[in-house]
């Protein structure tokens, strides 16, 4: 039978190029082994003098590439790192964005392409565990800012004169003039992870428009956001604007997330970004509800809710945390389980945003009872995994006075 070479599939093509990948790097790395081999025993040998640790940058994911790289900073800056230590830095393969890696790389970190080479030379020699730091998502010391040192720091990179002029650029081909006010508003859809159904972190940025009408109305410019998005936003309103589809660059990613008035989106990293320039967020259809608002004081928060389909009811937040499924990052277990996550309405976000706008004026009037919710709500969340102090965030008002009956 004749092969026809169109009919090999782009499976097979694409494993026969992962392995001339592979063995390319590591032909490249065992080129360095003489040179790197003896400097890794070198810097062991003297370690009781100082410790040199090599640190690989969380690069291709930017949530983790914005935020445990501040963390680990703050805490530097804090002295909990110690003075005999060094840390040496590359980035991992596959960088998220090349702006904010610009700027990492002009912060006070030792950035150096030469220490993947270490790394590899450190990992075949045995013992060098000491040498390694992890700045890894299971990392919690990295992903969460327990300690509180974000909110009582100053952020630790900055934009050039010539980037402050081109963003300012920017905004003005959006219709943003000097003066005027923009938030940024996100929702990761199915096109970030290749269409991959049933992510629990999905949600739909359409939900977002009205809480975008709201802010309109308020004398704001509101910003779609997302580098992969699967269709356009659209809008006969001037002011909500679809920068992901018409504008986005790396480089205007990072600049708007640090130039906005707050940004507004769900569980995607791309929240992240606005925190290490010390702007407040708000945070809609957080999920998994264990996965950590350890965030600064001035956030908000609201939550995705869990419904039985069986038993055609929501979940009450303490059966969620009693059956441990507020720790649950796979969709498939909910499908298992008969359980429908529910977006937050359009309803449920407005109401936070609006409580974000009034607090930042200093407009907002909280109740006793939105107290009093807030610490139910508080009073249930479980503190075995993060220390109670560093829940620091607050439920949205409005999303808890509709939600009473699942405070139970």
């Amino acid at each position: 039978m004749r092969l026809n070479i169109n009919s090999v599939s782009a499976q097979h093509y694409g494993g026969f190029l992962v392995v001339v990948r592979k063995f390319s790097r590591l032909l490249y790395y065992s080129l360095f082994l003489p040179v790197t081999i003896p400097l890794v025993l070198l810097i062991r040998a003297i370690r009781p003098i100082v410790l040199i640790r090599f640190v690989q940058l969380f690069s291709f994911r930017i949530g983790h590439f914005a935020a445990n790289t501040e963390i680990y900073l703050c805490r530097r800056d804090a002295g909990m790192v110690s003075s005999k230590i060094i840390d040496l830095f590359c980035h991992s393969p596959g960088v998220c964005n090349e702006q904010l890696k610009i700027m990492w790389n002009r912060s006070s970190l030792h950035i150096f392409s030469f220490v993947k080479l270490l790394l590899v030379a450190n990992r075949i020699l045995p013992g060098g565990e000491k040498h390694v730091l992890d700045l890894k998502i299971n990392t919690h010391e990295f992903n969460f800012d327990f300690d509180g040192l974000i909110p009582r720091s100053q952020p630790h990179i900055a934009f050039t004169e010539d980037e402050e002029r081109l963003g300012r650029e920017a905004l003005q081909k959006m219709g943003i003039t000097d003066g005027c006010t923009f938030v940024c508003f996100y929702a990761r859809d199915r096109k970030y992870l290749n269409n991959k159904p049933g992510h629990l972190r999905n949600s739909n940025i359409k939900n977002c428009l009205e809480a975008a009408n709201e802010l309109a109305k308020r004398d704001y410019f509101t910003l779609r956001m997302g580098s992969m998005v699967e269709e356009p936003l659209h809008s006969d309103d001037p002011k909500i604007i679809d920068y992901a589809t018409k504008y986005r660059s790396d480089f205007l990613d990072i600049y708007l997330c640090a130039k906005c008035r707050f940004f507004i989106g769900g569980s995607g990293g791309l929240v992240a970004v606005p925190v290490i320039f010390r702007k407040p967020r708000v945070i809609v259809n957080w999920i998994p509800y264990e996965g950590g608002p350890a965030y600064p004081p001035k956030d908000l928060f609201i939550l995705k809710k869990m419904w039985m389909k069986k038993e055609r009811r929501f979940l009450t937040f303490r059966e969620i945390f009693d059956k441990e499924l507020g720790k649950c990052m796979s969709g498939k277990v909910f499908e298992q389980l008969g359980i429908d996550l529910i977006e937050n309405t359009r309803e449920e976000i407005k109401a936070v945003t609006i409580e974000m706008d009034e607090r930042l004026k200093g407009s907002w009037r909280t109740t006793e009872e939105d107290e009093k919710l807030q610490k139910q709500f508080w009073d249930i969340y479980p503190n075995d995994r993060w220390p109670r102090e560093a829940l620091r965030s607050r439920v949205g008002a409005e999303f808890l006075r509709q939600n009473k009956g699942l405070l139970c």
